[in-house]
């Protein structure tokens, strides 16, 4: 049973931290408007100061395992709350997301999204959106970096099993770019939903990446494997107990 006083450490951080969102947009937004390498500083910065204040005030550490990619590729990752985003945006030079298209709109963070090239996706218009973006990599309109989606679609509870979908596998095939699997454990600490954070050692772990060329099915198949595999091991690292397998 959590303690009373981790709920008061928690809701402090989590003031803190859209205070520390507003803070930094108002001192990197006039420089973002000019140079978009600032929009990216702006999101490592913040990134960064989460994983600071989390550790500091909720006793949540975090840590990056695994080879980061810095080259331009895709990152299928592991989803289970708003902390895996920061985990990945502080470790990665140039990070940019499949994202949905309502978050367009969310002041500040829709902004920046824009900014460093997130592409924003209209559900029932998946199809369309891909081919846009492809086409944008291949003209050169979209910028260079590491495109991460998330190929259950959405954040995932701790323990649950969701499909993995098709959208995943048609990047890495029409795009051309290696794959980087990623795995998570942070949602045993920082659920999906609600303020309680809890004490421990949150973990994004990039898995050896699965070269472009390959055929879709193996690679879906493959993905889903290794990541849902890591997350499991990392998960209970942290003194999770998975459900039991039918």
């Amino acid at each position: 049973m959590p303690y009373p006083i981790q709920w008061i450490l928690s809701l402090i951080f989590v003031i803190q931290m859209y205070l520390a969102m507003v803070v930094l947009a108002i001192v990197f937004t006039p420089l973002a408007i000019l140079k978009r390498d600032w929009a990216f500083k702006a999101a490592h910065s913040y990134s960064h100061w989460v994983r600071f204040s989390a550790r500091v005030i909720v006793g949540l550490k975090s840590e990056i395992r695994g080879e980061v990619p810095t080259d331009e590729v895709l990152i299928g990752a592991k989803h289970q709350s708003f902390f895996d985003i920061i985990l990945i945006v502080s470790a990665v030079p140039r990070p940019k997301f499949i994202m949905k298209k309502q978050l367009v709109w969310t002041p500040i963070i829709g902004y920046y999204a824009k900014r460093i090239g997130c592409v924003p996706v209209d559900r029932g218009k998946r199809g369309l959106a891909i081919k846009r973006m492809i086409a944008d990599v291949k003209s050169g309109v979209a910028l260079p970096g590491q495109l991460i989606i998330f190929p259950q679609g959405t954040r995932v509870a701790t323990g649950a099993r969701m499909p993995y979908k098709i959208g995943t596998g048609v990047l890495y095939e029409q795009t051309g770019q290696d794959l980087v699997p990623a795995a998570t454990n942070v949602g045993v600490f920082w659920p999906r939903h609600g303020i309680y954070r809890g004490r421990g050692t949150a973990v994004v772990e990039f898995l050896p990446r699965i070269p472009a060329g390959r055929e879709m099915k193996s690679v879906m198949a493959e993905l889903e494997e290794v990541v849902e595999s890591a997350s499991d091991r990392l998960m209970e690292e942290a003194g999770f107990k998975l459900p039991q397998k039918v």
